[in-house]
C-alpha cells in the first residue's frame, strides 16, 4: 500500500510533513494491502490452508504405507507446504489484524521519522464565542480591562447576562473552551452579593439518597451529594441494618457558635485585667445585652479566655436561631468590642476573628468545647442483623473499632479523628444542604464506639460528634437544589415556632447518617468486602442500588 497516498498530490514527502496530515481522505486501513476484498481474502485462505493440510496428510499417508521417505518431496509436495505456511501465517494474522491496523493507520508518524524530526500534532485553539450586537462590545471592554468583570451585573442589571459575557470574555482572554460547564438553567441573582461572585457557569454534582434513616421515631431520606462510588450504597446499607433493630436514637448536647477575636495591650496586666472581667459572671449580664442587639436570634452564651503575652483571646458563643451563625455572632462580638472601648481605651482591636473560635482547622477547642451542634446518635444492632445484613459478627466489629479508630487513630496523633470516614458522610450532606463545604473539617470530628451488649450477643454503637456547624437559613440553604433537599428532609427555613429547632433536627440528621455510614464501612472491613466493593461498583456502569440490600 502506497502511505503517501493520503497526503496532497502536488506535495512530496517533506512538505506533507511540514503542512499535515489532509484529515479528509478517509484513514488507511489494512484490508488496502489485499488485491481482494477482506471477505474474499478470508475465503480464499481458509480453502487454501484446509486443501492443503487435507493433501499433505493423504501423501504423508501413502508414503507411510509404502515405506517411502518422508524428505523425499516432489514439486507438489513442496508447493502444499508453501501454502500451508502462507495460510497458517495469514491466519495468524488475521486475529492480529488490529495491532496491524495501528501501524498502517499512522503512516504520517512512518513518515516523519525517515524525513525529520517527530510532528507534534497539537490540538488547534477553541475557535472564539459567537458574539453579536452590544455584547460585543461589552465583551471587548472586559477583555482590554476598560470594564471590571466584577462589576458586570452592577452595570447591565442582568446577573444571567453578566456571567454569560464574563464567560465568552474568558473564553477569549485564556483561549480555552469552557463547553463542558452549564451556564444556562441557574438563577445567577439568589447567589448575587452572598454565595458567589463573577459566576461563569454551574458545577454539577449527583444527588443520591440513603435512607430510610429511622431516627427519634421519624424516618428521613437523607440526601447525599457526591462522586463517590459505593458512599450512598453503603450508607444505605447502615441504615437498612439500624432501622431492622429499630432505628437510632440522638441527644443533642449543645447549640452554640463561636468567634474570637484577638486584642493587645501595653502590658500583661491589662490584657489579664479584661480577662478578669469579661469571666465574672457579674458582668455577663450586661455583655449580653449589649450582645443581643445585633438580631434577635443571637443569645450569648458565655465567653472563655486565653492569654498569649499582652494578647487576649476571646471566645464567644451564642445561639443562632436556625442560621448557621457565623456572620449573626461576628455582629455580636463587634458590639461588644465597641462597648469595651470606653473602659479600656489602651485596647487594641487585631483581629476579629484570633483562631480561638476556631473556624474551619482542626483544634483541640472545637473537640472538647464544643461548636456549633454538639450530638451523641446511638443505634443497638441485632446480632442476627450484624450476621445477615453487615455480613460479619459482633466481636469482628468491637476488636475493628478498638484497633483502628481508637488505637489507630491514636498512633496517628489524630485529632478528633477517630472514625472510619464520618467526613465523607458530612461533607456529601453538606454539600446536598447547603452547608459550608469547608466546616466539613471541624463538623468531622467525631469518635466512633462499638461495644458488645446482652452478654455480648448484639452491638452497640454510637457516634460523638461535638462540633457539627450547620443551617437551615442563609448561605447555600436558599439556592433551589440545595432548599428542595432541605425540604425533603422537612427542615427547610427557620422553625417560626422553635427558633433552631429546624437546625438542630438538621445536625442530629448528620448524626444518624454518619452513625449509619460508620457502621456500614466497619462491617465492610471486617468481612474483608472494601476492596471487592470499590472495585465492582466504582468500575461498573451498573445501577449500584443493589449493592445496599
Amino acid at each position: 500500500m502506497d502511505v503517501r497516498r493520503r497526503f496532497p498530490k502536488s506535495s512530496s514527502g517533506k512538505e506533507a510533513v511540514a503542512k499535515g496530515v489532509d484529515h479528509s481522505l478517509p484513514p488507511a486501513q489494512a484490508s488496502d494491502a489485499f488485491l481482494l476484498p477482506l471477505h474474499l481474502t478470508n475465503k480464499v485462505f481458509f480453502a487454501l490452508f484446509f486443501a492443503s493440510a487435507y493433501y499433505l496428510m493423504g501423501r504423508w499417508r501413502e508414503k507411510i504405507r509404502t515405506s517411502t521417505p518422508l524428505h523425499v518431496l516432489n514439486s507438489w509436495e513442496i508447493l502444499a507446504i508453501f501454502s500451508l505456511l502462507a495460510s497458517i501465517i495469514y491466519l495468524l494474522g488475521f486475529f492480529g489484524i488490529d495491532f496491524v491496523q495501528s501501524f498502517i493507520s499512522r503512516p504520517d508518524e512512518f513518515i516523519s521519522h525517515s524525513v525529520g524530526p517527530p510532528v507534534v500534532d497539537t490540538p488547534p485553539p477553541p475557535p472564539p464565542p459567537q458574539i453579536t450586537g452590544e455584547d460585543a462590545e461589552i465583551v471587548a471592554s472586559v477583555v482590554s480591562g476598560d470594564v471590571p468583570s466584577y462589576a458586570l451585573e452592577s452595570r447591565l442589571g442582568d446577573c444571567h447576562r453578566a456571567a454569560s459575557i464574563r464567560r465568552k470574555a474568558l473564553q477569549i482572554t485564556t483561549e480555552r473552551s469552557l463547553d463542558g460547564l452549564p451556564l444556562d438553567g441557574f438563577d445567577y441573582a439568589s447567589i448575587l452579593g452572598q454565595c458567589c461572585e463573577m459566576p461563569v457557569g454551574y458545577v454539577q454534582i449527583p444527588v443520591g439518597i440513603a435512607g430510610p434513616l429511622l431516627l427519634d421515631g421519624r424516618e428521613f431520606s437523607v440526601p447525599m451529594a457526591t462522586t463517590e462510588g459505593c458512599l450512598v450504597a453503603s450508607t444505605n446499607r447502615g441504615c437498612k441494618a439500624m432501622y431492622m433493630c429499630g432505628g437510632a436514637t440522638s441527644v443533642l448536647m449543645r447549640d452554640g457558635m463561636t468567634r474570637a477575636p484577638v486584642v493587645r495591650f501595653d502590658t500583661v496586666k491589662r490584657a489579664a485585667e479584661l480577662k478578669f472581667f469579661l469571666e465574672d459572671p457579674i458582668n455577663l449580664e450586661t455583655l449580653a445585652l449589649v450582645f443581643n442587639r445585633s438580631s434577635r436570634f443571637a443569645r450569648l452564651q458565655g465567653i472563655q479566655c486565653s492569654l498569649a503575652g499582652k494578647n487576649l483571646y476571646m471566645r464567644f458563643s451564642c445561639s443562632t436561631g436556625d442560621a448557621m451563625g457565623m456572620n449573626m455572632v461576628s455582629k455580636g462580638v463587634q458590639n461588644v468590642l465597641d462597648f469595651l472601648q470606653a473602659d479600656f481605651p489602651d485596647m487594641e482591636i487585631v483581629s476579629i476573628s484570633g483562631n480561638f473560635c476556631s473556624d474551619k482547622k482542626p483544634a483541640a477547642v472545637n473537640w472538647i468545647e464544643g461548636r456549633g451542634k454538639s450530638v451523641v446518635c446511638e443505634a443497638i444492632i441485632k446480632e442476627e442483623v450484624v450476621k445477615k445484613v453487615l455480613k460479619t459478627s459482633v466481636s469482628a466489629l468491637v476488636e475493628l473499632n478498638m484497633l483502628k479508630n481508637l488505637a489507630g487513630s491514636a498512633v496517628a496523633g489524630s485529632l478528633g479523628g477517630f472514625n472510619a470516614h464520618a467526613s465523607n458522610i458530612v461533607s456529601a450532606v453538606f454539600i446536598a444542604t447547603g452547608q459550608d463545604p469547608a466546616q466539613n473539617v471541624e463538623s468531622s470530628h467525631c469518635i466512633t464506639m462499638f461495644e458488645p451488649v446482652n452478654d455480648g450477643k448484639d452491638l452497640h454503637v454510637s457516634v460523638t460528634m461535638p462540633s457539627i456547624e450547620v443551617g437551615t437559613v442563609g448561605g447555600g440553604t436558599q439556592l433551589a437544589s440545595q432548599s428542595a433537599c432541605l425540604n425533603l428532609l422537612g427542615v427547610k427555613g427557620a422553625n417560626m415556632e422553635s427558633p433552631g429547632a429546624n437546625a438542630q433536627l438538621l445536625a442530629t440528621v448528620v448524626a444518624g447518617a454518619v452513625l449509619a455510614g460508620e457502621l456500614s464501612l466497619m462491617s465492610a472491613l471486617a468481612a474483608g468486602q472494601l476492596v471487592r466493593s470499590h472495585m465492582k461498583y466504582n468500575r461498573s456502569s451498573k445501577d449500584v442500588c443493589t449493592a445496599a440490600c
